[in-house]
């Protein structure tokens, strides 16, 4: 197996951008000799002769001329890489706030590729309550933070538009009990939309967990004890949508809201709220907008 080195494309790319090999060795600071010799070990090994020596200045043949094209991509790219992973200005480490219920399917796709393009930033996830991220987010705890909200609120941009469902355990029968035995934390937003739902359809419901404690909620769930309400699509693999016929009523969507990720936070900043945008538009969600303030 043949493999190019940069250092002797980067002379190459130099002879044919400054027009012989006398200036690329003052461009490169090298002896003259040093890129002939980087010259004729490159057409060595790739059997082709890429400059025509045969005028008065140096011009590149038609093999010279196609490697010129992929020796520029080959060098940005070798810079590219050697600049992300040295330079300090993609060190440190960055906050991203999420509310407990929607960390999966999307959060742990952002970190992993969050984590491959920036291996020198660290990413610490704090997952709690939108109401709290936000608090958290206003005395710059966090970088950038995710809520989920009846509505788009001003200074943030929602970045996907979600419906409410019915979660239960597979198979599952506790939605068919009377009254409907509910699992729902204390400060969720969701609560007073589910609560209102089944008042205006005449279900009479009861509270079998409250809590601040979404373990707690999944385990009673999965259990078969009581019935949730999650986004679409956010639903743990144990846990699965409830088909009830119309026995249950609809709940309305919410939006999920990104905060701190408007331009000139920083690059990094930048790529992490991207990654977020693409990963939950995979949701299913709604075209960008930004609500100004």
């Amino acid at each position: 197996m043949r493999n190019l080195d940069i250092t002797t494309l980067r002379s190459f790319v130099a002879v044919a951008d400054q027009g012989g090999v006398t200036r690329a060795a003052g461009f490169l600071h090298l002896t003259q000799s040093a890129v002939s010799m980087q010259l004729k070990r490159l057409e060595e090994l790739l059997g082709l002769e890429l400059l025509d020596r045969s005028g008065r200045t140096i011009a590149l043949t038609a093999s010279g001329e196609q490697l010129l094209a992929y020796a520029r991509r080959m060098i940005a790219l070798n810079d590219e890489v050697i600049g992300r992973l040295t330079d300090q200005a993609f060190e440190g480490e960055v906050v991203l706030g999420v509310p407990h219920d929607i960390v999966y399917p999307a959060i742990p796709r952002v970190l992993q590729r969050f984590n491959a393009e920036f291996p020198r930033v660290r990413v610490q996830l704090v997952s709690s309550y939108s109401l709290q991220l936000k608090d958290m987010f206003k005395r710059g705890e966090c970088d950038v933070i995710l809520t989920t909200e009846p509505s788009s609120t001003v200074g943030a941009e929602t970045i996907a538009e979600l419906p409410l469902r019915w979660i239960g355990a597979p198979g599952g029968t506790a939605w068919r009990k009377e009254p409907l035995p509910l699992a729902l934390g204390r400060r969720c937003l969701f609560r007073p939309q589910v609560i209102s739902a089944l008042d205006a359809a005449g279900i009479p419901w009861e509270l079998s967990v409250e809590t601040e404690n979404d373990r707690t909620i999944e385990a009673t769930v999965s259990a078969d004890l009581a019935v949730h309400a999650m986004l679409d699509g956010t639903e743990a693999s144990h846990l699965e949508q409830i088909d009830s016929g119309g026995a249950l009523p609809e709940l309305p969507a919410h939006m999920i809201n990104l905060y701190g990720g408007e331009s000139g936070r920083g690059a990094v900043v930048e790529a992490l709220a991207q990654l977020v945008r693409q990963n939950f538009r995979m949701l299913g969600g709604a075209p960008l907008r930004a609500v100004a303030g």
